[in-house]
C-alpha cells in the first residue's frame, strides 16, 4: 500500500506541473509585442505633433490646439525639419483662344492682342492639421518655414494669379495660341516628435524615450517681388505657339479652286465635297473596271 501511495503522489504532481506549464505558455502567447505598442500611423503622429508642449522651440498651452483645461498633451516636443527645396516648370496649359490669319486673300500680318489671367493654388500639407483652416499651430510652423525661401508666399493666402496682356502678330496662313507654364517650388520635410522617458511612479509604468517621424511635402508656385501690401504675381513662362491653316495653299486638291487633274485617291472628307469630284471618280472607275468583274463562260445563258 506504501508504494501504491507513493505512486498516486508523483502522478499527481506530473500533472500539475503539466498545468501549470501550459497556463505559463498561454500567458507568454497572450502578452502583446512591446514593438507593436510603440507603432504609430502618420496621422497619429500628426495628432501628438499637434498636442505637444513644445512646437518648433516655442511652448505651448492646451489652449493653442483648441484643448480644455483638464486636457493635456501628447508629447513632449515636435519640430518640423526641412530636408529639401527645389524649384521645376509645372504642367504647360493653354491660355488664349486661337488667332487665325487663314484668309484666302491675306498678305500681311495680323495685329491681335492677347490676354490671359491665369490662377495657381497655393501650397499646404498633406495632412489634416496642417492645412488651411486648421485649428493649432502646425499650419503656422509649416507656413513659417515655407515663407523664408526667397519669392514666396505666405501660405494663408489661398492662391497666386498671373496675368499677362500683349501686342502681337500672327503671319499669314498661321493660327497662333499662347501657353503658360508656372514655376512651381516643392518643400519636404520631416515632422518629429519626442518623448521623453518616464521613470515612473507608484501608480504609473515607466516607459522609455519615444522618438516618430512623419514626412511632409509642400507644393506652391513662385511668386515674383511686388510692392509692399500687395499680392505678388505667380512666376512662370508664356510662349506663343504657331500652327498651320487648314487646308494648307500648298495642296491644291484640297484649296477652294478643284484642280481639273482626277483626284490620285479615294473622295473623302472636305476634297469629296469640291466641285467635279463625284463625275471625276465616276469617270476613273467606269476607265478601269474591276478585275474581279468578268463574263460568264461562252455558252452560259445570260441573265
Amino acid at each position: 500500500m506504501a508504494k501504491r501511495r507513493f505512486r498516486n503522489k508523483k502522478v499527481r504532481y506530473i500533472a500539475i506541473g503539466a498545468s501549470l506549464a501550459t497556463g505559463a505558455a498561454a500567458v507568454t502567447v497572450l502578452l502583446p509585442s512591446a514593438n507593436a505598442a510603440e507603432e504609430k500611423t502618420p496621422d497619429e503622429i500628426m495628432a501628438m505633433c499637434e498636442r505637444t508642449a513644445v512646437l518648433n522651440g516655442k511652448q505651448q498651452s492646451t489652449a493653442d490646439f483648441g484643448g480644455g483645461f483638464a486636457d493635456g498633451f501628447r508629447s513632449d516636443t515636435c519640430d518640423f525639419v526641412e530636408t529639401k527645396f527645389e524649384v521645376f516648370d509645372g504642367p504647360t496649359e493653354k491660355v488664349t483662344v486661337d488667332f487665325p490669319n487663314c484668309e484666302p486673300n491675306a498678305t500681311e500680318p495680323s495685329k491681335v492682342t492677347t490676354e490671359f489671367s491665369k490662377t495657381v493654388a497655393q501650397g499646404q500639407g498633406i495632412y489634416r492639421v496642417t492645412q488651411q483652416g486648421a485649428l493649432g499651430g502646425l499650419f503656422g510652423a509649416l507656413s513659417g518655414s515655407w515663407v523664408k525661401h526667397k519669392g514666396t508666399l505666405d501660405m494663408t493666402i489661398k492662391s497666386a494669379t498671373a496675368s499677362e496682356s500683349e501686342q502681337r502678330e500672327v503671319p499669314v496662313g498661321k493660327i497662333m495660341h499662347v501657353t503658360f507654364t508656372p514655376k512651381i517650388q516643392r518643400m519636404t520635410g520631416e515632422w518629429r516628435v519626442h518623448l521623453d522617458a518616464d521613470p515612473g511612479s507608484f501608480a504609473v509604468n515607466p516607459s522609455p524615450e519615444q522618438n516618430f517621424v512623419a514626412q511632409e511635402v509642400v507644393e506652391g508656385p513662385v511668386i515674383l517681388e511686388s510692392a509692399a501690401g500687395t499680392p505678388g504675381l505667380a512666376d512662370g513662362t508664356s510662349k506663343v505657339v504657331l500652327e498651320d491653316c487648314w487646308p494648307p495653299a500648298a495642296l491644291p486638291f484640297l484649296s477652294p479652286s478643284p484642280s481639273p487633274f482626277p483626284f490620285p485617291f479615294p473622295c473623302r472628307r472636305h476634297a469629296c465635297h469640291a466641285p467635279g469630284a463625284a463625275a471625276a471618280t465616276a469617270a476613273r472607275r467606269s476607265a478601269s473596271p474591276s478585275p474581279w468583274r468578268r463574263s460568264p463562260p461562252s455558252g452560259w445563258p445570260s441573265r
